[in-house]
């Protein structure tokens, strides 16, 4: 046990219905393709006999793990300025694992110093039941199948790989990438996009630029940074605020991209930096801002940013998904431990 973990002050969770939370699975805040190797290949008695007898043994970091590190800076921070407030982030280890590997996970988070303490061990059932439970803002899995059945039931949710290369990022400073269609917007104009054109995407934009787009399925997920970052400008903070937001779209800024941006404004929302690509690849700018977490609709901008180091999730929502190949990361079978 880890003893000074032990002794530490006893930090209070937030209710569920006030928090920000979470949701990671296991194979995402933790680097366990070893333990899925034997998994898939051995079933899942030797895959539960492996774990316990490795139970003192930490798993390494996974592509969340930075992510996750950036929240509990940011809580730190809020509870400094509002001791009493439960308006925090929560996060929760959602895993269908057996019960059996709850030693080795708690081992691990002790031993990493993460302050999570809330688990679901579903024992291979949908957690779509308690993710509900938990009101849940984001749900972050390697199990495509669970990531479309939770954006079915409203929850924004994310599809994470495990990367050969990510880039070291701030610890001090909570910076999340968006792209926008289909992401935080829906995706009415890239169906028109794909339907008919380009040429025919830029005028639809121009003819509806001030009629706001209807929320894709990270809109909410948003919503509750900008909920949090008002909280750090209500003390004058704004220069200093640990949390930062980016648009990263592929949209044109004369053409279409004032239509995203009346977007954001009438739904009250602010975004930090807005960058307008105009089709140009995404990795290279991803590169320089280096965000903790980048979500995207498409897996071909997905494995760009992941090739340059950035933390990229697939969100397998819209038009999008119909009419592109899969993408070359692989996507995990729903079986699989999570």
């Amino acid at each position: 046990m880890n003893m000074k973990r032990f002794f530490e002050p006893l930090i209070l969770q937030p209710k569920p219905e006030n928090a920000i939370t979470i949701a990671v699975s296991s194979r995402v805040l933790f680097n366990m393709e070893k333990e899925q190797q034997i998994y898939e290949h051995q079933g899942m008695e030797d895959y539960i006999k492996h774990q316990v007898e490795h139970e003192t043994e930490p798993f390494s970091a996974g592509p969340a793990f930075s992510f996750i590190k950036a929240l509990e800076a940011v809580n730190t921070r809020l509870r400094e300025l509002y001791p009493d407030s439960e308006e925090l982030f929560d996060v929760v280890l959602m895993t269908n694992n057996h019960a059996n590997v709850g030693l080795r996970l708690i081992n691990t988070i002790n031993h990493h110093r993460l302050f999570i303490e809330r688990f679901c061990m579903t024992g291979g059932n949908s957690p779509i039941g308690y993710l509900k439970a938990y009101h849940t803002n984001l749900y972050l899995s390697a199990d495509p199948v669970k990531v479309r059945e939770a954006l079915g039931e409203g929850i924004a949710a994310a599809t994470m790989f495990t990367q050969e290369k990510m880039k070291e990022v701030s610890e001090t400073q909570l910076r999340v990438a968006f792209d926008g269609d289909a992401v935080l917007f829906s995706d009415e104009s890239e169906r028109i996009y794909k339907a008919h054109g380009l040429d025919k995407f830029f005028e639809h934009e121009k003819a509806h630029e001030n009629k706001p787009l209807d929320h894709g399925p990270l809109k909410g997920f948003l919503e509750a940074l900008g909920k949090l970052q008002k909280k750090f400008y209500d003390k004058g903070q704004r220069m200093d605020c640990p949390i930062r937001t980016y648009l990263v779209t592929a949209r044109s800024a004369a053409s279409s991209g004032t239509r995203a941006l009346k977007t954001l404004r009438s739904w009250g929302l602010e975004i930090d930096e807005a960058l307008f690509l105009a089709g140009a690849p995404k990795g290279p700018m991803l590169e320089k801002i280096r965000p903790h977490i980048f979500f995207d609709d498409q897996m071909f901008h997905v494995e760009g940013a992941a090739e340059m180091g950035t933390v990229a999730c697939h969100v397998p929502y819209g038009i999008a998904q119909r009419v592109t190949k899969k993408g070359t990361m692989n996507e995990e079978t729903s079986s699989a431990p999570k």
